[in-house]
């Protein structure tokens, strides 16, 4: 079983990252929200990453693959939904149980393949 942590209430939660297809999000914005990618829906949850895991989320998961963007997501806005949950490493990793209001979003940027890595944005914490 995995464990789960929740905030306390009034913490603040950080910025949180999704790593997604073009496709994805203009599926997204037709719908008026993001359902997740098919792994998302696969294992029942939209998997997201803090700051210092994005760039190994990317590497494991997304490694090679061009065309991809990524959003920045308020965990604030995800309420109850959001779990803090072991996973790769035995790190807690962010997990949205439902799909993911657009007002929740409030940056998506491309996430460009240079010479085989992906370049995150300066200022992004590691």
């Amino acid at each position: 079983m995995a464990m789960v942590r929740r905030k306390s209430a009034g913490s603040k939660v950080p910025v949180l990252y999704k790593i997604m297809s073009r496709q994805e999000w203009e599926t997204a914005q037709a719908n008026g929200l993001y359902e997740g990618s098919e792994a998302d829906r696969r294992d029942g949850f939209i998997h997201l990453s803090a700051a210092h895991q994005v760039r190994a989320t990317a590497q494991k998961h997304f490694s090679g693959k061009a065309d991809l963007l990524l959003a920045f997501v308020s965990g604030e806005a995800l309420g109850q939904g959001l779990k803090w949950e072991v996973s790769r490493g035995g790190d807690l990793f962010p997990h949205s149980y439902g799909a993911l209001p657009l007002s929740a979003i409030s940056e998506v940027i491309p996430l460009p393949l240079v010479n085989g890595v992906h370049r995150f944005p300066e200022g992004l914490p590691q």
